[in-house]
């Protein structure tokens, strides 16, 4: 029988975990979105338990510095410590009552993994099909996660959530190409490089022209049209993730009209939104929403 000692230092270690969990999230604040401070008391701590998952597990494979390999073994080990003993790391353990509490499955965490993994042999992708594949396992699973805290677990909202969260990593793509570049890693399909006369090398020299200004609207109304499609999650969802959803589409939606507004030209300037913007976003969102309850 566990003792009141055993209990009470096992609670004490779990308060630790997700303290751990929520300065991981806030030292990295603005991964969220400006309305994050709306989500309910109760659930922040999960939303930083998972948060902090997702991180590490990117970290392992851009920041750290040893045997990327072995580390990403010992982290899914630990994963599957959640689902069938005890975690060792700090997150692990706050994540593991986070899975308990929701009844969290442990594919979309393994999927997170998996894209690690693909980062590590994969530098290029041939395909647009090829790229979608990789977002299948790198943004869309932590839109499922978020559904799951919420109680959504139907494929109708998971494939709208899909659509939303493959649009934001492109748009991440298309924010970072210079940057990747240097890292060597080209997120742009070989296919498309190729239909419209761009070059890797142009890539890294920075060279802008008509052809990759082309090249660019196309992604970027390509990826548009993905926000389009998940624009209907707004409905399905109640409470602070309707908000939320709305920022994620609206904040998606303005890097590209940054993109298009200097004329595609991200290889010399990277695009972005400024508090001010993302306040007039989060305002934006919240009439959005009033609309949709008027119809």
């Amino acid at each position: 029988m566990e003792t009141l000692i055993s209990r009470n230092s096992r609670i004490d270690n779990l308060k630790k975990a997700y303290t751990l969990c929520e300065n991981l999230a806030k030292s990295h604040y603005e991964n969220f979105t400006i309305a994050s401070w709306l989500i309910p008391k109760k659930k922040r701590k999960h939303i930083y338990a998972i948060y902090s998952y997702c991180r590490y597990t990117d970290d392992l494979g851009d920041e750290y510095h040893g045997n990327k390999q072995k580390a990403i073994d010992h982290w899914e080990r630990d994963l599957l410590n959640c689902y069938n003993g005890t975690p060792n790391h700090p997150y692990m353990i706050a994540l593991q009552q986070t899975i308990k509490e929701f009844d969290i499955p442990i594919e979309p965490f393994l999927k997170i993994i998996k894209a690690n993994r693909m980062d590590q042999t994969h530098k290029r992708y041939q395909t647009f099909s090829d790229l979608e594949k990789y977002c299948q396992n790198s943004a869309n699973p932590v839109g499922h996660l978020i559904l799951h805290l919420n109680g959504y677990k139907d494929i109708k909202r998971r494939t709208l959530s899909d659509y939303i969260c493959t649009a934001l990593q492109l748009s991440n793509f298309w924010q970072d190409i210079h940057r990747d570049y240097l890292i060597g890693r080209i997120y742009i399909p070989h296919e498309d490089l190729n239909r419209f006369g761009c070059s890797e090398d142009q890539l890294g020299r920075k060279y802008f022209n008509d052809s990759f200004r082309n090249l660019m609207s196309f992604e970027v109304e390509r990826t548009r049209h993905l926000f389009n499609k998940g624009y209907k999650l707004m409905e399905g969802v109640e409470g602070y993730l309707k908000l939320d959803v709305a920022l994620y589409i609206l904040g998606g939606l303005k890097i590209l009209d940054r993109i298009s507004k200097q004329g595609y030209d991200v290889l010399n300037t990277r695009p972005t939104i400024s508090k001010m913007t993302k306040t007039g976003l989060l305002l934006k969102a919240m009439l959005n929403i009033f609309l949709l309850r008027k119809r």
